[in-house]
């Protein structure tokens, strides 16, 4: 972190020359200067004071937001092929979250793996193709602009018994692919 450009910082935003600061803080411009380049490093009770004149407090200051990525591109991906199967990470670490959407591409002929009942819940929307969802005892079609969802309390799986090839966008909560 940079200390002295933090401060400066604040200060421009507060429109006060490096003068105001310090005469409004009992210190030097010269020290106002040094603790802007770098050159000097205040004492914890002399930074509080400079963050109470600038509108801060420590909490604050060096509560440091992250830029987290919101746009993925194809270049962000992460894919995994398997027999006819293709698994397309969207969202790179999503493991880390709450959702993880993938896309699934399934061959003509190409079943995913059984999943075991798990907690959570599972969404999907066909892109292309056709293909069977199996829940517990029952199947359902899935066709191009259908869309499905459901909890993973049974076990579940997709079957793709087209001549065709299926694209599926699937979110899973928490993550499980």
């Amino acid at each position: 972190m940079d200390l002295g450009v933090k401060i400066k910082r604040l200060r421009l935003q507060c429109g006060l020359t490096q003068e105001e600061l310090a005469d409004r803080c009992e210190l030097t411009k010269g020290y106002i200067s040094q603790l802007e380049n770098n050159l000097t490093s205040p004492s914890i009770t002399t930074l509080m004071d400079i963050l109470a004149v600038l509108g801060s407090d420590l909490k604050s200051f060096f509560n440091e937001e992250v830029d987290e990525q919101i746009v993925f591109t194809e270049n962000d991906f992460f894919e995994k092929q398997d027999e006819g199967e293709l698994i397309t990470w969207l969202v790179p670490n999503s493991l880390k979250n709450e959702m993880e959407p993938i896309l699934l591409t399934l061959q003509p002929s190409i079943s995913t793996t059984e999943d075991m009942p798990h907690e959570g819940e599972e969404f999907g929307y066909v892109l292309q193709g056709s293909a069977v969802l199996h829940l517990g005892k029952k199947s359902y079609r899935i066709d191009a602009g259908n869309s499905f969802y459901f909890t993973s309390k049974k076990r579940h799986y997709i079957e793709n018994d087209t001549q065709e090839v299926t694209k599926i966008l699937w979110v899973s909560s928490p993550p499980t692919f």
